[in-house]
């Protein structure tokens, strides 16, 4: 398994302050201080260009 991706801040709230939230999966989850939210980390892909 691949370490988790790290977010700067909220992208709800802007807030810097965040922690892991919840068991590791597929997706990192984080749990902001400032709004309480928690949201996910996803790769979507690549665009496939050449």
């Amino acid at each position: 398994m691949s370490e988790r991706a790290a977010p700067q801040y909220c992208p709800y709230c802007g807030e810097e302050d965040l922690r892991p939230w919840g068991e590791l999966s597929e997706h990192a989850r984080w749990a902001c201080n400032g709004c309480l939210r928690v949201f996910e980390l996803r790769f979507q892909g690549t665009t496939g260009r050449d």
